[in-house]
C-alpha cells in the first residue's frame, strides 16, 4: 500500500509547489503533474497516475477540484478506482473514501450529480418542445437555403458544371445532390439500374 499524489494547475504560468508541499507531508512515495485545463481530456499526468496505481494504494489530491472536471467525471473516477480496491484522500475538502464519512459524502456527490443531469434532461425536453410550439425546430442551421437551391437551379440550367456550383455556393457535393434534381445525375444513375 502507498500514497501517490496527483497534482494539477489550469495554466503553464501556475506553480505547482504549493499543492506538491503538501502532497509529500502526506508520505507520497509518487507524484503525478499535469499543466493543463481540467477540461482538457488528455491530461497525461492524471492517465499516468491512474495506470501507475494498485490495489490497496491511496490516491491523494488537494482538492477534488484538481483531479475532475465534474461533478460526475469525479463519481466516475472515484468509482472506477473503489472498483480497483484503490482509495482516495481529498486534503482540503477534508475526505477520505476509506472512512464511512467520506462514503457517505460520495453517496450524497453521486445523487446531487444524478439529480443535476435529471433535471438538466428535463429542461433541455422542455425547451426543445417550447421551441416546437413557435414553430422552430432544432438542429443547426441549413447550409442550403432557398435562396441558394434557386441560384442553384438556375446555374446548372445556365449550363454551369455541378462542381462551380459548389465551389460558387460553399457547399459540399452531398449537400448540392441533396436539394437540387440534377439532370446530368439523374440520367447516370437511371442508365446505371437499367
Amino acid at each position: 500500500m502507498a500514497n501517490v499524489g496527483y497534482a494539477r494547475v489550469s495554466t503553464g504560468e501556475q506553480n505547482l509547489d504549493s499543492q506538491l508541499i503538501e502532497l509529500r507531508k502526506r508520505n507520497c512515495k509518487k507524484i503525478f503533474t499535469d499543466k493543463i485545463s481540467g477540461a482538457k481530456n488528455d491530461r497525461s499526468g492524471l492517465k499516468a497516475c491512474l495506470e501507475y496505481l494498485r490495489p490497496e494504494d491511496v490516491l491523494v489530491i488537494t482538492k477534488f477540484d484538481r483531479l475532475a472536471r465534474s461533478l460526475k467525471d469525479l463519481i466516475s473516477i472515484v468509482d472506477e478506482l473503489k472498483k480497483r480496491q484503490i482509495d482516495v484522500v481529498s486534503i482540503n475538502d477534508n475526505i477520505e473514501t476509506n472512512t464511512p464519512q467520506g462514503r457517505f459524502f460520495f453517496h450524497i456527490f453521486g445523487a446531487v450529480a444524478e439529480f443535476e443531469r435529471d433535471i438538466i434532461r428535463d429542461r433541455t425536453l422542455a425547451g426543445l418542445a417550447a421551441s416546437r410550439a413557435r414553430g422552430v425546430n432544432g438542429g443547426r442551421k441549413r447550409k442550403m437555403t432557398d435562396e441558394k437551391i434557386a441560384a442553384a437551379e438556375v446555374l446548372l440550367k445556365n449550363g454551369t458544371t455541378p462542381k462551380e456550383v459548389i465551389k460558387q455556393l460553399g457547399v459540399s457535393k452531398a449537400t448540392l445532390y441533396l436539394h437540387v434534381d440534377i439532370p446530368s445525375l439523374r440520367v447516370k444513375t437511371e442508365n446505371m439500374t437499367q
